[in-house]
């Protein structure tokens, strides 16, 4: 399963004058102060049969519920900070499983995490640069994410390119949030193999070197094509996955995988404008990694505007990978492999998501200092072809605050 996080575009703020109050006054200027709020609910449900928990087999159902929220303030044309924060409370049946003991119907997780960041305008230029960083934590996870971000617009405002680093370090220790420990105690392994420690490195650094480029290439057609580059290195296995092997004893490990890993994906999107109403969004990704995994993703979205405030989007998505060449199925694998792993994820499969998106942007004013720009509901639904289907449904709330400053003419702002 993937968090999908929300991304923001950074507007210009407007900067307006005042009147003459009174004859003999000076002017003044009216500084426009921004801020964006938005508002995301999530829910996803899945249900299958291949956890990597139990070695490929046993329950994968599980339920996760997303509240977040992000707020983007802009000081002015030049200087805005963002600020995004949420909850993933997660209900897993299988997660029971790592001690074997059924102690519920399911069992609860959270992961909490909030990443501000600030973006800045160069002078007499269109080159903006971002820094970002943030924190990320859960019972056996610990995330510090760090990230810069540069992009430029032509004058023309035709092209558009941007280049990101985005690099996170983590520490795979339970314990911090426990009401046993309160600090890092250890890796987590299944219960019957806990005698040994499998892995002396419980850390995992992965870096994503991203770059975007987007061409208008007519008044209805826009091009768009992302390149990246993916590096991780430290402890890629799961502490808590079971394999079992092919033989008489039924013998269980860990799962194994190797302590670096590229990745090489490669996507582009073409936007076409179908008439004043309708906009058909095509996207392609190509991914290839060192594991041995090649997959194909092709998306096709279309908004079409029912209303000047209404519009409905279907969307339908097909995706394609090739198997690790270190995954095989429950007790498939060998005592002489090197490395080794059941889980799903890294199988042969291909899949299909369907879902509608409703959104509602009326940009109304309900106060003098709030606007509700947008209401947004979408549902998609997901199938494996190894069974795993799964539900999505996210809601979206937009919010605009504005705030005026009075400035004397001839002072700039802070």
């Amino acid at each position: 399963m993937k968090h999908k996080y929300l991304t923001l575009a950074l507007l210009a703020a407007a900067i307006h004058t005042h009147g003459q109050r009174r004859q003999d006054s000076l002017y003044k200027q009216q500084r426009i102060s921004k801020t964006d709020i938005q508002v995301l609910f999530g829910y996803y449900t899945q249900n299958g049969n291949h956890s990597a928990i139990t070695g490929g087999t046993g329950t994968e159902k599980l339920h996760v519920y997303s509240p977040e929220f992000t707020i983007t303030h802009h000081l002015d044309s030049t200087r805005s900070w963002s600020l995004n924060a949420g909850v993933d409370v997660i209900s897993s049946a299988s997660l029971d499983n790592i001690d074997f003991i059924v102690s519920s119907a399911s069992k609860l997780s959270a992961r909490t995490h909030i990443s501000p960041s600030y973006t800045w305008k160069l002078k007499r230029s269109d080159t903006r640069i971002t820094l970002g960083t943030g924190i990320s934590v859960e019972s056996a996870y610990l995330s510090f994410p760090a990230g810069v971000s540069v992009s430029h617009i032509s004058r023309t405002g035709s092209q558009e390119w941007s280049a990101a680093l985005q690099c996170y370090f983590d520490d795979l220790r339970y314990g911090r949030i426990s009401a046993d420990y309160g600090y890092p105690v250890g890796l987590i392994y299944p219960a019957e193999l806990r005698d040994t420690a499998w892995f002396h490195n419980f850390r995992r650094n992965s870096y994503n070197l991203s770059f975007s480029f987007y061409q208008v290439i007519n008044p209805r057609m826009q091009l768009a094509i992302f390149p990246e580059l993916v590096y991780q290195k430290g402890l890629l296995s799961t502490s808590y996955h079971r394999v079992y092997f092919n033989n008489d004893r039924f013998t269980v490990r860990v799962e194994k995988l190797p302590a670096e890993r590229w990745k090489f994906p490669l996507a582009a999107q073409l936007n076409i404008f179908a008439g004043t109403r309708t906009i058909i969004r095509s996207y392609y990704r190509y991914y290839h990694d060192d594991l041995g995994i090649t997959a194909h993703t092709l998306q096709f979205e279309v908004p079409v505007k029912i209303k000047p405030e209404l519009s409905l989007a279907p969307l339908v998505r097909f995706y394609t990978q090739t198997a690790a060449r270190y995954f095989a199925p429950f007790r498939k694998h060998v005592l002489t492999e090197k490395y080794y792993t059941s889980d799903y994820d890294l199988s042969h499969f291909s899949s299909y998501k369907a879902g509608l998106t409703l959104r509602y942007a009326p940009q109304r004013p309900v106060s003098p200092r709030y606007t509700f720009n947008a209401f947004s509901l979408r549902y998609a639904w997901y199938k494996r072809s190894d069974g795993l289907a799964a539900h999505i449904l996210t809601l979206l709330l937009e919010l605009e605050h504005t705030r005026s400053r009075a400035l004397h003419k001839g002072f700039s702002p802070m």
